[in-house]
């Protein structure tokens, strides 16, 4: 796999037992790579382990006066520099190309999972969260992988010069073999309490993330109630503490290097002392004391990089963790085909946990009272809820008789559209936001129509090219340079191009004021007839345009009947739409009264109006 084929054409499909078995999983992917890396690894380190051979012999050609031997020792030196540079180039090159395609890999992944569970995903995950281990643990695990293949390489070089010095010069062979041991098991011990540090400042890091995304994303709500400074404070806490916990885990890397740094230099005072003993008795020529103490100094190198993959691998299994901790998330199909929908006509959506029923192409309206409760029901009804944890599997809702766990995630996905209450705005042009996969059957000047999106385009246009399209103008990101309202009539447009076999709509103009909100009521209903439509909502405006009113009360969906006959038969409902408990049944609201707004209150004289 090279840079250039990126990104993958199937990242494949994890393990994820554990954040171990992630990382070997990830190495087997591509292990041609790290093959290649650790070959030009173990190249280049043994080109620099025979400078110590060179060195020592051009010091015994220069002792035995032999201008022949001398000159021999410089060819070979510059054999030695051409492999070394060689094989340096090309290790960096294999490297860096292991750590971008692992790192590519999981993000691929991440944003595969991503998309498959949907707002599912920051329910079990917090965002900061999420964003923390697509960046900087993708990073972090990319390191690993990068830094395996020279260790690798390493290892093998070290084995052999160690080889070589007991077969060439016993004494000293030993000498340097007990020091290069007395280097590496010192660090073991110390290996768990950087890994525990190492954790502790990536949940910290990671809570910091979190408080800001969540800062940021309400940075409006914050100005508007003075806020800020309470929320400022907050992260300055979290950040100061991100900083002691990465001072309390460089302390830990600090008395590891010092602990290296003491028992090299150990190492080589044991091999000077010792080669020269060796020298001064006439057991060993000058030229061979050189080279050995040249290759003890050569053997500090791979040591270092020893340490270097020992801190990737501390750093790189906590964020494998909590890699596979999103990538563990599923929403499971089921392993049968389902059998096609019966008929050709618009289909039906049905709960079994509530008993709601969304008759094919009508427009229902349904009534919670409880925002909580209509969130949960909106999101079942699109396929994406989990399980509620501790209690009995939630069944899953049905579309013309057919489980929405059932069928593929693409075709489920495809045919039922959910719109949040809280719909995210990428950033881009107006043309970039709306092109979406559709039916082709809503054009985006109708979709913008219906959604009344007029002064959405007034204000957005001053974005625009000079004499070009307006829907060239840009969107910031989450659009937070539109109003509320804007923000949501935006969002309605995009999925009313979608233009989805059912569209479930969870209090799609609650940040509109009543003369806007009626006029989307009605482009709904005309855009959407002859499609299922299913609105959350206890606006009477909407209420009353709805083929049919469903009300869900203690978890249950009672018989559907139109808004007025609603009104004037079940106080529940009445009580619910009208706020008004004590209103007798004969008084129902005349139809498109705009006195009341069901969960949204009147808009103030702050609110927008088109």
């Amino acid at each position: 796999m090279q840079i250039r084929d990126l990104p993958h054409a199937d990242p494949g499909e994890p393990d994820v037992r554990s954040g171990f078995r992630f990382l070997v999983w990830l190495f087997r992917r591509q292990l041609g790579g790290q093959l290649r890396a650790v070959l030009y690894g173990a190249l280049h380190m043994t080109g620099v382990a025979l400078l110590p051979v060179a060195a020592g012999a051009a010091v015994q050609a220069v002792i035995d006066e032999s201008g022949r031997d001398l000159a021999l020792v410089g060819a070979a030196l510059l054999a030695v520099a051409l492999l070394i540079a060689g094989a340096d180039g090309a290790l960096h090159r294999a490297a860096v190309t292991n750590w971008i395609t692992a790192a590519a890999r999981v993000q691929q992944l991440l944003a595969r999972r991503t998309a498959e569970l949907g707002g599912m995903l920051t329910r079990r995950v917090a965002a900061g969260e999420v964003v923390k281990v697509s960046t900087g643990d993708v990073e972090k695990i990319g390191w690993f992988v990068e830094s395996f293949s020279r260790f690798a390489g390493a290892v093998l070089v070290v084995v052999g010069v160690c080889t070589g010095l007991l077969v060439y010069q016993p004494e000293l062979g030993v000498v340097v073999l007990l020091g290069i041991l007395a280097v590496v098991l010192p660090m073991l011990p110390l290996l768990p309490a950087a890994t525990r540090r190492a954790d502790a400042e990536r949940a910290k890091s990671g809570r910091a993330t979190e408080l800001a995304s969540d800062t940021v994303a309400g940075l409006r709500v914050l100005r508007g109630i003075g806020g800020e400074e309470l929320f400022l404070s907050r992260y300055r806490r979290a950040s100061q503490e991100v900083r002691g916990a990465s001072v309390h885990s460089a302390r830990m890397w600090a008395l590891i290097d010092a602990v290296q740094v003491v028992m090299r230099g150990l190492l080589l005072i044991a091999v000077t002392w010792q080669g020269a003993r060796l020298a001064l008795a006439g057991d060993i020529t000058p030229g061979q004391l050189v080279t050995v103490y040249g290759a003890a100094m050569f053997l500090l190198f791979p040591l270092r990089i020893f340490q270097e993959a020992a801190m990737a691998f501390v750093f790189s299994r906590p964020s494998a963790r909590r890699a596979v901790r999103v990538l563990s998330l599923r929403r499971e199909d089921g392993d049968a085909v389902p059998a096609p929908r019966q008929g050709d006509g618009p289909p039906a959506l049905h709960d079994p946990a509530t008993g709601l029923r969304a008759d094919g192409g009508a427009l229902t309206a349904v009534v919670c009272g409880d925002p909580v409760t209509a969130e949960r029901l909106a999101t079942r009804l699109g396929g994406h809820a989990p399980p509620d944890e501790g209690a009995d599997p939630v069944p899953s809702a049905e579309l013309d008789g057919r489980p929405l766990d059932d069928m593929p995630l693409r075709a489920a996905r495809t045919a039922v559209l959910v719109q949040d209450k809280d719909p995210v705005l990428l950033s881009g042009t107006l043309r970039e936001l709306l092109d979406v996969p559709s039916s082709g059957r809503v054009t985006v000047d109708r979709a913008l129509e219906a959604a009344q999106c007029a002064d959405v385009l007034a204000a957005v246009a001053r974005s625009a090219p000079e004499g070009g399209d307006v829907l060239d103008a840009r969107v910031t990101e989450r659009g937070r340079s539109l109003s509320g309202g804007q923000r949501q009539r935006l969002a309605l447009a995009r999925s009313l191009v979608t233009d989805p076999e059912v569209l479930v709509l969870d209090e799609p103009t609650s940040a509109v004021d009543s003369h806007t909100e009626a006029r989307i009521a009605r482009g709904v209903r005309e855009l959407r007839a002859g499609r299922t439509t299913v609105v959350m909502t206890s606006s009477p405006l909407l209420l009353d345009l709805a083929d049919a009113v469903v009300f869900v009360h203690d978890g249950a969906a009672r018989p559907a009947g139109s808004h007025r006959s609603l009104v004037a038969t079940d106080p529940e409902y009445r009580a619910v739409v009208t706020r008004e408990p004590d209103v007798p049944a004969a008084s129902p609201p005349a139809a498109g009264t705009t006195t009341t707004r069901g969960t949204h209150p009147a808009p103030s004289p702050a609110e927008e109006s088109v």
